[in-house]
């Protein structure tokens, strides 16, 4: 098992990167060259490899490609940037074709032994239990709507799609205080490989600070661990990120989503 960033990098690019998750029903995986387009969630996503193998003109066609396959569609679509992604240049061809980047994240990974070895305990008063039925996922996506002050209605569905089709390889997680949902977060196994994904990680904030989130990252590590997983990977915010590096986690590179939206112009 290495700690190695560089070595842990060349791992993410070629299990995660390059090994997608098995689709939910009604989303669709396709490939233009080596670009993946995921299509049917509540925008498409586009991800790549580190190096796609074009440029210039052939880079921009690929690109356009994308935003008038989703705007025929009427849906906006995220182009995964990785930030050790080449060319250089990439971002300014993305922007001159209407995407937009939004805030950047870390990408962060850790050995699962680490992290599995030490017992956090969530603060007085919460309890934390792992959740499959319809009705407390949509309290997942409300508490996701409250935390991100935007319309996460569509975590729903997308969860309970993907528990529908891989019951064993998506656990889903909640904190509860007084009944109520005060943190939620996931954990997406990648069969075949020896990762496993840190998702979702919302905390109301009145409960942030407390112990909560660490709680259920050890949790969640607990449960790779008994699966074999050998780390953790994870796109941490700002917020999160300092948390994760003092539990372990190294970070390895970062990441923008790029999107375009229908009524976004292209700057070039």
């Amino acid at each position: 098992m290495t700690t190695d960033t560089t070595a842990l990098l060349a791992a993410y690019d070629a299990r995660i990167r390059a090994t997608p998750p098995a689709p939910p029903p009604g989303v669709t995986h396709e490939y233009d060259g080596r670009l993946l387009r995921i299509v049917g969630e509540f925008r498409g996503f586009l991800g790549t490899p580190p190096d796609l193998g074009l440029r210039g003109r052939d880079l921009d066609e690929l690109i356009a490609r994308q935003r008038d396959f989703f705007a025929a569609r009427g849906e906006a679509v995220e182009w995964k940037l990785h930030g050790h992604d080449v060319p250089a240049d990439l971002p300014d061809r993305l922007r001159a074709a209407g995407f937009v980047p939004e805030e950047e994240e870390t990408v962060l990974i850790a050995p699962v032994a680490e992290l599995a070895a030490g017992e956090p305990a969530p603060p007085d008063g919460v309890t934390l239990r792992r959740v499959t039925s319809a009705a407390d996922v949509h309290r997942i996506a409300a508490l996701q709507t409250a935390v991100w002050d935007q319309d996460m209605s569509w975590l729903a569905e997308h969860l309970l799609g993907r528990l529908a089709t891989e019951p064993d390889d998506l656990s889903v997680h909640v904190a509860e205080a007084d009944g109520e949902i005060v943190s939620a977060a996931w954990l997406s196994f990648r069969p075949g490989t020896e990762f496993a994904g840190l998702l979702g990680g919302s905390t109301l904030a009145e409960w942030r600070g407390k112990g909560v989130y660490r709680a259920l990252v050890a949790a969640r590590a607990r449960l790779a661990a008994a699966r074999g997983t050998r780390y953790l990977h994870v796109d941490a915010s700002a917020d999160s990120a300092p948390i994760l590096r003092r539990l372990g986690f190294r970070a390895v590179t970062t990441t923008t989503p790029y999107v375009w939206s229908p009524g976004a112009e292209a700057t070039g």
